[in-house]
């Protein structure tokens, strides 16, 4: 499989951020319970006119990283990974059984519960995480195995957004809907046009990302949108979709994502009461990420092999899929943000995002020494 350049940058990128993403978690949890603690929290929750600094970032930048996910869903589907329809069932199944087992799994922990509604938790996997993990293994990594990965939890996250846009959508306001998806058929019509500027694609975001926060469906659906309405073109370095992607992936993972750590991450933990820290969702949560996660991305990729919809690349098998579908049990960023929408309750949202930490980190640990022993293994093999 090929590596495009924009796929190199962006999986170099991703490594580092992954590193960044950590740091600020660590950071932000050790403040969160220092003598410092009230006044850092506080902070979070203080307010720019209307609106907490939280709700900003969660609201407001995170559109942003959307925007990013959205441009590279468009590279993989026009030149990427997705572009061949046998290529692209692999990643598209092992993503929809990495995203129906973890909910199947959660749902039986939570079942008439008050806590049912994060069942879309332990769907995700976060990119910078999982890829800078795989990036500690350094050169023994076969290419084909980051794009896989890469693409796996690309589709992870349209089908988290899908969830999203779904499922936590508030009473819908459809004058307000109606207005932003409008702007939206105006900028598919001026790509149609074939107006290959990007500050009129860029202005149409903001009011179509106004109306949406004002409609009911979660804003930040409205950087997928805006990213398929910017044009491709033919993805060359030229084409303003190329140049806005590779504009955004240094401010999205060295500044957005570390912001949202850090904001999300303000956890005061209470070891006091066992009960309410291990509460039936976070049993859920951690069984979803760590055991489903792996299971179903490995069941469905192999389902699709087996009933020839898909095909094996020749230097991939199925013990390196499986060390992938153990690092797709990393869900923070994806998993944090549902955790948000899902909940009401601050105590079970802070519970919620200390479990999904706690499971990522099990996740990283065994996928990392998994794919150590393989690609040893491997190694020694060829030797």
């Amino acid at each position: 499989m090929r590596a495009t350049k924009l796929f190199t940058e962006f999986f170099e990128n991703e490594k580092a951020s992954g590193i960044t993403l950590l740091i600020c978690t660590a950071i932000s949890i050790l403040l969160a319970n220092s003598f410092f603690s009230e006044t850092y929290i506080h902070f979070w929750h203080s307010k720019i006119g209307n609106f907490s600094i939280e709700y900003i970032i969660n609201d407001g930048l995170m559109a942003i990283f959307f925007l990013l996910i959205g441009l590279e869903l468009e590279r993989e589907v026009y030149i990427g990974e997705l572009s061949n329809i046998k290529n692209a069932l692999l990643p598209i199944s092992a993503a929809l059984g990495g995203m129906l087992i973890p909910a199947f799994i959660y749902f039986i922990f939570t079942k008439d519960t008050s806590y049912q509604s994060g069942i879309g938790i332990p769907m995700a996997t976060d990119i910078a995480f999982a890829i800078g993990i795989l990036s500690l293994l350094g050169n023994k990594v076969p290419t084909s195995l980051k794009v896989f990965l890469t693409a796996l939890a690309v589709i992870d996250d349209l089908g988290a957004i899908l969830v999203i846009a779904i499922f936590y959508s508030k009473e819908i306001q459809m004058t307000y809907l109606l207005l932003s998806l409008g702007v939206f058929s105006i900028l598919l019509l001026m790509n149609r046009l074939k107006i290959y500027k990007l500050l009129p694609y860029l202005i149409g975001g903001i009011f179509m990302w106004y109306f949406m926060l004002n409609s009911g469906v979660h804003a930040t659906i409205t950087g997928v949108l805006l990213a398929f309405a910017i044009p491709f073109e033919n993805g060359e370095e030229k084409s303003i979709s190329y140049q806005l992607q590779h504009w955004l992936h240094k401010p999205v993972s060295f500044i957005i994502l570390p912001i949202f750590a850090l904001a999300n991450t303000a956890i005061a933990l209470n070891f006091s009461d066992s009960n309410s820290l291990f509460p039936i969702y976070a049993y859920a949560i951690i069984f979803g990420l760590v055991i489903g996660k792996p299971l179903g991305i490995f069941i469905f990729s192999y389902l699709s092999v087996k009933l020839k919809l898909s095909k094996l690349p020749s230097d991939l098998n199925w013990t390196k899929i499986i060390g992938v579908g153990i690092l797709g049990g990393i869900g923070f960023t994806m998993s944090i943000f549902i955790t948000l929408l899902a909940f009401t309750d601050e105590q079970a949202i802070n519970n919620a995002k200390l479990h999904i930490i706690i499971a990522s980190l099990i996740a990283g640990i065994l996928g990392l020494l998994f794919l150590k022993v393989i690609l040893k293994e491997k190694a020694i093999e060829n030797d």
